[in-house]
């Protein structure tokens, strides 16, 4: 708030001059902020220099003990190397069984009933591997133009793969058929074209159509066929048709 004072000039005149007050008190906070900002700057310079000599003081504790117990030492180093010997073991035969088991599953085709279109697609990539195919991409998705899954057959041709999972009581129609046949070769580059289902294809001329435009069609007996067998349908390789 302002305050009024009064003084003398040297011709003798009294006058009164208007005063404010300064703010001590957010001066001293801010010099208060700095402070407390400057102290966290300081304290994590602190914990690294504690840590820099928490670590020297401990490597130079297991150096002393190495040069003062060397057999000792040997046998902490060798079980320490068999421990974790065991464990990776531990892992991988963990993993190699969880891959057999997979690999059984796989054989299966009644379990891609409970699967989604994205697991349906998976689950044919890995039977793709298994048997032989490489270069094994999903690319299933928004976007994707008909193509689900890309492989490289075993004779080098290109496979493009589009994927239906089924309920049991709906069938694939000759309308995917022509839209698959339109973005095979014109847009993916197939050299082999696989329309995969886990049900069933409508008779008539959606498989009549399939065999002029080379799509191979692979429905339920087929896939359980060859992912039982580990190899491809007839006609995948050599050529176009229903299987």
């Amino acid at each position: 708030m302002p305050y009024v004072r009064s003084h003398t000039r040297k011709g003798g005149a009294r006058v009164r001059a208007h005063y404010r007050r300064r703010r001590t008190g957010s001066v001293r906070r801010r010099s208060t902020v700095r402070r407390l900002t400057g102290g966290g700057r300081s304290a994590d310079g602190w914990v690294l220099v504690l840590g820099a000599v928490v670590g020297f003081v401990l490597l130079r504790m297991v150096v002393d003990f190495v040069q003062r117990h060397p057999y000792w030492s040997a046998l902490v180093v060798s079980v320490v190397v068999a421990v974790a010997t065991a464990l990776l073991l531990g892992v991988s035969r963990q993993r190699a069984r969880e891959r057999v088991e997979q690999a059984q599953r796989d054989r299966l085709v009644a379990v891609t009933d409970a699967m989604s279109g994205a697991e349906f697609e998976q689950w044919f990539a890995r039977i793709l591997v298994a048997s032989g195919f490489r270069n094994v991409t999903v690319c299933g998705g928004p976007g994707d133009r008909g193509a689900d899954v890309l492989a490289i057959a075993p004779d080098g041709r290109r496979v493009v793969v589009q994927c239906k999972r089924q309920s049991p009581s709906n069938r694939v129609g000759s309308a995917a058929i022509q839209r698959f046949a339109g973005t095979c070769r014109d847009i993916h580059g197939g050299e082999i074209c696989l329309l995969v289902t886990n049900g069933f294809f409508t008779a008539g001329d959606g498989i009549q159509l399939a065999r002029q435009l080379d799509i191979t069609l692979v429905d339920r007996s087929a896939l359980e066929m060859w992912a039982w067998t580990g190899r491809p349908v007839a006609g995948s390789i050599e050529g176009g048709g229903s299987c």
